[in-house]
C-alpha cells in the first residue's frame, strides 16, 4: 500500500482528457485512504482513483472544480454523509466493481445536486430488488445508471410507485437497514477526530503559519492547510495560543 502524500500527488501523471478536462491520474497505487488532497490546488476536473484500496469514499476538502471521480475496483463499504460539502459541483461517480451493500448506502449521493452519472456496476447494492427505481426515485437529475439512460418514463413510474402503500413499505425497510447496519465509530468521535475546516478556520490556520515561532513549525502548519483536514482540539485553541 502506499500513502497519498502531497509529494504522491505532485508527481502523478497529470493530463488533458479526451474529454478535454484537466485530469489526475491516481489509478494502481492500493492507496488505503483519501487525504491530503488539499495539495491539488482544485486543479483538476477528474480525478481517478481507480484500482486502489480505498473502503471510504471521504477525506475531501473543498474542490468546487472537481466534476469526476473515477472509483472502479476498489473495496468501498461507505459514502461521507457530507461529500456533497467537500465536492459541491459532481457530476460523474463511477463505482463499478466496490463493496456498496444497502440502498440505503447510498444516501450521501442524494445530495449531489449536479450528479447525472452514476455506476454501480458489481456493487452487492445493484442486484438488491428495487434498485433501479429507488434511484430514479431518489436522483431526480441523474440521466445515466450504470451507463443506461434513466428516462423520464422511469422516473415517473418509480414516483408513483414509492407513493403507493407498497412503495412507502418499501423505503421503511430501507430506512431499516440504514439503522441497523449504521456504526458508529468510537474514535471517530473522539476528541482529536479529523475534520474539514471552514473558510474562517482556514483563516485561522494562516494567521497560525504568519505568526509562527520557528521553521518547523510553518512546516507542519502548512501541511495541515494543504491536507484540508484538522482535529477538532486544533481548531478549538484560543486565539493567541501556539498550535
Amino acid at each position: 500500500m502506499v500513502k497519498l502524500t502531497p509529494d504522491l500527488i505532485n508527481q502523478s501523471m497529470q493530463y488533458i482528457n479526451p474529454c478535454r478536462d484537466r485530469e489526475l491520474d491516481l489509478r494502481g497505487y492500493k492507496i488505503p485512504q483519501i487525504e491530503n488532497m488539499g495539495a491539488t490546488l482544485d486543479q483538476f476536473d477528474t480525478i481517478d482513483f481507480s484500482d486502489n484500496d480505498l473502503r471510504k469514499l471521504d477525506g475531501f476538502p473543498f474542490l468546487p472544480r472537481l466534476k469526476c471521480l473515477l472509483l472502479n475496483n476498489n473495496r468501498i463499504v461507505r459514502i461521507d454523509d457530507f461529500l456533497h460539502e467537500a465536492l459541491p459541483n459532481l457530476e460523474t461517480v463511477i463505482l463499478t466493481g466496490n463493496n456498496l451493500q444497502e440502498l440505503c448506502d447510498l444516501e450521501p449521493l442524494t445530495h449531489l445536486k449536479k450528479l447525472e452519472t452514476l455506476c454501480l456496476l458489481v456493487n452487492p447494492v445493484s442486484t438488491k430488488p428495487y434498485y433501479r427505481e429507488f434511484i430514479a426515485y431518489k436522483f431526480p437529475h441523474l440521466r445515466l445508471l450504470d451507463f443506461r439512460k434513466l428516462k423520464q418514463k422511469e422516473k415517473k413510474e418509480a414516483q408513483e410507485f414509492f407513493r403507493s402503500k407498497k412503495g412507502k413499505d418499501v423505503l421503511k425497510e430501507i430506512a431499516k437497514k440504514s439503522k441497523s447496519s449504521s456504526v458508529v465509530s468510537t474514535a471517530a468521535d473522539a476528541k482529536g477526530k479529523v475534520i474539514r475546516a471552514n473558510s474562517a478556520e482556514l483563516a485561522k490556520i494562516k494567521e497560525a503559519i504568519k505568526n509562527a515561532s520557528s521553521l518547523q513549525e510553518v512546516e507542519r502548519l502548512t501541511r495541515i492547510l494543504q491536507s484540508g483536514h484538522f482535529t477538532e482540539e486544533f481548531l478549538n485553541q484560543p486565539e493567541g495560543m501556539e498550535f
